[in-house]
């Protein structure tokens, strides 16, 4: 109730109020919607709504049904919060978790144990249930010192001791399957005993990783089975069909060296598909679609041909076609495959955009009951709503408004393709965002925004961090290139940030700053450069070869010095592809000499804030550290904001408030 009051009190205070620009504020104050998925008659769309309170710091979700048939929502739940979990069976039973219990759509509790219930997935005819929870499998300090309570020491033989933001526990996730009758759940049953490794994969994977063939006869499940160094230095992971007859369990996938993921069984159970990548040790690589005939054991790769990414993709109802999106063009778009002329090789030309605007479809939900297509979408000026798409017309329609009664009220940003040319005389997109107000006869400072990744989409994204439409708020002009290394633009484009990260990609920087900087409405003397992980390291490499043109410059959890790094990150997979191996090498790589920002740091001249999350084990926080260190030795202007309670991103809300206030009274005080 006193969050239905809260949302009254908010729309009548938008409503009554002259319009005005996003502050950090509103930001948290939207609502976040996650699609869940689709009813199995393809009739109702399941979505959380998620609010944070900064007083509790910390989101409350709270689940909604979308009725396709009638366009009208309804909450679920009686008012009490969603916990995260929702599953359908194509027989008609649910399963769903609220305020700490196991309920059906309707309320009629599960008779289910307090143990750890994760990734929840009923059976197609409901018989069943396939989750994940955590067992330990291995010793620890605990085990060899049992006296020793209040030590904290923690002991490894092997890598990976700690991973994206945790340290290793012993414990592992693995996959269980137990009965469900007339809502109990009873004889539970790890398909991994012993098993040393996780599924799904760790820290990605979820549900997306977990599949049942429509006869409820088969599981499958993403895995990566190796441990310590080896497990470090892959990204072999595999697929795992168990047969709920025989209790035996298979590597579908053996032989095949990349990630191999987002099982998904057609239909009519003749077909499996999942998206594939071929080079072990390349977490970027190029990901195609592969299909299996169950019957005749024939594999066709139905995107070898087509030279761009995928990034998830659904049967359709009758499994005739696939819809799969993809960064594709400074966006993600929504295509069909048509299965009606499967062959090997199979004809990219067949493969149709459906998605015309630009804007983010990046998450499917599934198909409607009458072919449409149920998606997430996003652009630069509103977070994520839930829309359908006819593939037929590609005609969208927005099925929830959670946030408009604010966005009605705010004055948005014009949103600008411009083209650059780059310094090897290619054709590169730049998203220009203006503030609201825009006046092309006054002249603004500008932002350079740097993309993580490296191998990451700069796209329609809406973010509640690096979120433009603040940035543009605050009277800044923001330029987001698409620079090398970013997928959408083809295969070759992708794969030259790999063992270049200070090369081309900085030319292609300097190049869009440059171009658009040309324009009369950019405060050429007032230029800054920002941008987070890749991005980061992107900021502090500027930081020594810019020659002036930045007044001020800010880094989210960059890499400074390169021969460290390597050294102190946990994916080693992902340094000896990008890096091109290890430091020590008798032939070093040239990115430890030509591309480690700390090789140019005699340079710095620049006002720069420093922002670190002490749990970010992919950039050490010594990273950080090392970096405030150098400037301010050299009497360089710099400040350091360290979360040590968050790690690559920041999630709190009071944490993220802090942030966005740091990021632009730094701004302020320097640009």
């Amino acid at each position: 109730m006193k969050r239905l009051v809260f949302s009254v009190l908010s729309f009548i205070l938008f409503y009554h109020s002259e319009a005005q620009v996003m502050t950090s504020e509103i930001l948290w104050s939207l609502g976040r919607v996650n699609g869940l998925e689709l009813s199995a008659d393809g009739k109702k769309v399941y979505y959380s709504v998620t609010r944070f309170d900064q007083a509790e710091n910390k989101g409350t979700s709270y689940l909604f049904a979308h009725n396709l048939t009638s366009n009208s929502t309804e909450p679920y739940g009686g008012g009490q919060a969603f916990g995260g979990e929702l599953s359908n069976s194509y027989s008609g039973k649910t399963i769903l978790s609220t305020a700490g219990m196991w309920t059906d759509i309707s309320g009629n509790k599960f008779a289910i144990t307090d143990k750890e219930y994760s990734n929840v997935s009923l059976s197609p005819d409901g018989s069943k249930m396939m989750f994940t929870r955590d067992v330990k499998c291995q010793k620890t300090k605990a085990d060899y010192y049992p006296n020793l309570v209040k030590s904290e020491a923690k002991i490894y033989d092997d890598l990976m001791f700690r991973h994206w933001n945790v340290w290793e526990d012993g414990n592992f996730q693995h996959v269980f399957l137990a009965d469900v009758e007339q809502n109990i759940i009873r004889n539970e049953k790890d398909l991994m005993p012993g098993e040393q490794w996780d599924a799904p994969t760790f820290p990605n994977g979820g549900k997306d990783e977990l599949a049942w063939s429509p006869d409820s006869k088969t599981l499958a499940y993403v895995s990566v089975k190796k441990t310590g160094k080896d497990y470090a230095v892959s990204t072999n992971s595999d697929i795992y069909f168990y047969n709920l007859s025989t209790g035996v369990t298979t590597n579908f996938t053996a032989g095949m060296d990349g990630y191999d993921r987002n099982p998904a069984f057609s239909p009519d159970g003749s077909k499996f598909a999942w998206v594939s990548m071929k080079r072990d040790g390349c977490e970027s690589d190029k990901t195609d679609i592969i299909v299996q005939d169950l019957n005749s054991k024939k594999r066709y790769n139905l995107t070898a041909n087509w030279d761009d990414f995928v990034s998830e993709f659904i049967w359709s109802r009758d499994g005739k076609s696939i819809y799969f999106t993809a960064p594709y063009r400074g966006v993600i778009a929504l295509f069909e495959l048509p299965l009606s002329q499967i062959s090997d090789p199979f004809d990219a030309k067949l493969i149709r955009k459906l998605s015309n605007e630009e804007v983010d479809y990046n998450h499917i939900i599934g198909q409607a009951f009458d072919g449409k297509i149920i998606c997430q979408r996003t652009d630069m000026n509103h977070a994520v709503e839930i829309y359908s798409l006819d593939p037929k017309t590609s005609h969208a329609e927005k099925l929830t408004r959670v946030n408009d009664y604010i966005y009605d009220r705010i004055k948005l940003s014009k949103i600008e393709k411009q083209w650059i040319t780059t310094s090897d005389k290619k054709k590169m997109l730049a998203w220009v965002i203006f503030p609201p107000d825009f006046d092309p006869a006054r002249k603004y400072p500008t932002l350079l925004y740097c993309q993580g990744g490296p191998q990451s989409a700069l796209s329609q994204f809406y973010s509640f961090r690096w979120n433009f439409q603040l940035m543009a708020a605050h009277g800044y002009i923001v330029v987001a290139p698409n620079r090398r290394g970013m997928p959408g633009w083809g295969t070759a484009w992708n794969e030259q940030i790999s063992g270049d990260w200070g090369g081309q990609v900085m030319k292609d920087y300097l190049a869009a700053i440059d171009q658009v900087s040309e324009k009369p409405y950019v405060d050429k003397s007032r230029r800054g450069a920002v941008g987070a992980s890749y991005g980061g390291y992107s900021v502090m490499m500027l930081a020594g070869i810019h020659k002036n043109r930045f007044k001020t410059m800010i880094t989210h959890c960059g890499s400074f010095n390169l021969d460290s790094w390597y050294g102190s990150t946990e994916e080693m997979w992902f340094a000896n592809f990008d890096l091109k191996g290890p430091y020590w090498q008798k032939k070093q790589p040239a990115s430890y000499k030509k591309f480690s920002p700390h090789r140019f740091v005699q340079n710095w001249n620049t006002p720069i804030l420093i922002i670190q999350g002490g749990k970010d084990y992919r950039i050490p926080d010594t990273q950080a550290f090392e970096a405030f260190t150098a400037a301010r030795l050299q009497n360089v202007k710099s400040r350091l904001v360290y979360f040590p309670d968050e790690g690559h991103h920041i999630l709190k809300m009071q944490n993220g408030l802090l942030w966005q206030g740091e990021f632009h009274r730094w701004l302020e005080e320097t640009l």
